[in-house]
């Protein structure tokens, strides 16, 4: 907010309203030995002028990710985003919206959540979506917990290849419920190992998480793994990168019984890491099960197209022993950007951002493969990012290329000790050119290449 207005006379009428005559009685519940006392050392007051100067040359000392190149992936990306997210976000009656607690009379917000579920239906090829979650991990702890209340217990199957981050929030969902969780390694080629797998499905097993495409970025074998999964009798659910969908097989097609994932690529700015977009959508049969809200179309007694809030899980709404999560809201502002950012695009320019990205993370791979020092552990397998093992240590590589304007990635040694300090996760957008590849193969040979 850029300008906010309390004159003296607003403060008092404020005082009024809430029947109290001073400021300090708000702070009566506060204990006393918490209380700050004397004055704050504050420099001295500056003009409106000077605190815009002051404020600009403190923003200055940033840089930005939208200034440097990057090549930073993991679950969030670097993408172009078209004008029409910002502008459509930006007005008034959908960016002061919060939240439609009295939904009948909230249409617009409603009708925007439910162009976002039909968006992310289609998208995933699942039958219903909610209408968002916090981010992906949370969407697909919820997803976990979601398959143990159907199967009535058992064990889930994690990857090892799983995002650190979203595997932090299984775990703290897992030990808060007493989930047991099983990790699954990877194999040579980086992919889930299918033998594995199925010894671990001879327990009773309530479902089996496929990360497609997995942290390494790479494809895995998702319809054999459905079929291991459903043979055993388990839920297969699917954490799935949504614009590898439009070049991958979707969840929906080769059986997946949840599809979750971080919504952050459609539209919406890396901002620090947040706020995200958690996406999920499951099959009919689950719909009662599903967390979260769920957005229907309807008709009114005079015959009018209108939207309704169909289903609503918090405990707020329900019975607390009835409720199947804690998950008070959703993210609509973010939903709101998803659902924009693919009607701006369409089905072909959605087809071309996932084309241009796996084509240029390609050329990257092929261009490094060629470089003295470099090894590529898990071959050519991959969407959009891959591991590359420098030929110096990661942290020093990524520290000199930060330097010189180039985010080179996420290493990886801390997470995935098995890689080694040389390992590194490279993504590849579409908003990569020639001269930014041609660039980073320049910084890994040591050429000290700058712009």
């Amino acid at each position: 907010m850029s300008y906010i207005q309390n004159t003296d006379a607003d403060r008092k009428e404020m005082r009024e309203r809430i029947g109290i005559s001073s400021f300090d009685e708000i702070l009566e519940p506060i204990p006393e030995p918490l209380r700050f006392k004397g004055a704050l050392r504050l420099d001295d007051p500056l003009a409106e002028a000077g605190v815009a100067a002051l404020f600009g040359e403190l923003a200055g000392k940033n840089r930005p990710a939208s200034r440097a190149v990057s090549f930073l992936g993991g679950g969030i990306y670097d993408r172009h985003i078209p004008a029409l997210v910002r502008y459509v976000t930006s007005r008034s009656e959908f960016y002061t919206s919060y939240t439609p607690y009295q939904a009948e009379v909230s249409q617009g917000t409603l009708q925007a959540i439910y162009e976002y579920q039909s968006l992310i239906c289609r998208l995933t090829g699942m039958d219903v979506s909610n209408a968002s979650m916090y981010d992906g991990a949370t969407a697909l702890a919820e997803a976990a917990l979601m398959a143990i209340g159907i199967a009535k217990g058992g064990k889930v199957l994690v990857p090892r290849a799983l995002s650190p981050a979203y595997r932090a929030v299984l775990d703290c969902y897992a030990a808060a419920r007493g989930i047991a969780l099983e990790e699954i390694p990877y194999a040579k080629n980086g992919t889930l190992d299918l033998d594995r797998v199925s010894s671990a499905l001879k327990e009773k097993t309530a479902a089996v998480i496929l990360a497609q495409p997995n942290y390494f970025g790479l494809v895995e074998p998702s319809q054999e793994l459905s079929g291991l999964a459903h043979e055993a009798g388990a839920l297969l659910i699917a954490c799935v990168d949504p614009v590898s969908c439009a070049l991958l097989a979707p969840p929906g097609e080769y059986g997946a019984d949840i599809a979750v994932g971080e919504g952050q690529s459609l539209g919406i700015a890396q901002s620090y890491g947040g706020p995200l977009l958690g996406f999920m959508a499951v099959k009919n049969g689950y719909v009662r099960r599903m967390p979260g809200r769920l957005i229907s179309g309807t008709t009114d007694i005079d015959g009018k197209r209108g939207y309704v809030m169909t289903l609503q899980t918090r405990e707020q709404h329900i019975r607390r022993e009835k409720a199947t999560s804690n998950i008070c809201s959703n993210e609509a502002l973010c939903a709101l950007s998803a659902a924009v950012y693919l009607t701006a695009l369409g089905e072909q320019g959605f087809r071309e951002v996932a084309a241009q990205s796996y084509a240029k993370s390609h050329a990257l791979y092929s261009m490094l493969a060629a470089t003295k020092g470099c090894a590529l552990p898990f071959g050519a397998g991959f969407f959009q990012e891959f591991v590359v093992q420098l030929p110096a240590g990661a942290a020093e590589f990524l520290k000199g290329a930060k330097d010189r304007g180039v985010l080179g990635g996420i290493p990886l040694g801390a997470a995935f000790p098995e890689l080694g300090g040389r390992a590194v996760l490279v993504a590849v957008t579409e908003k990569r050119t020639k001269e930014d590849l041609e660039l980073y193969r320049d910084l890994v040979a040591g050429k000290g290449a700058g712009r």
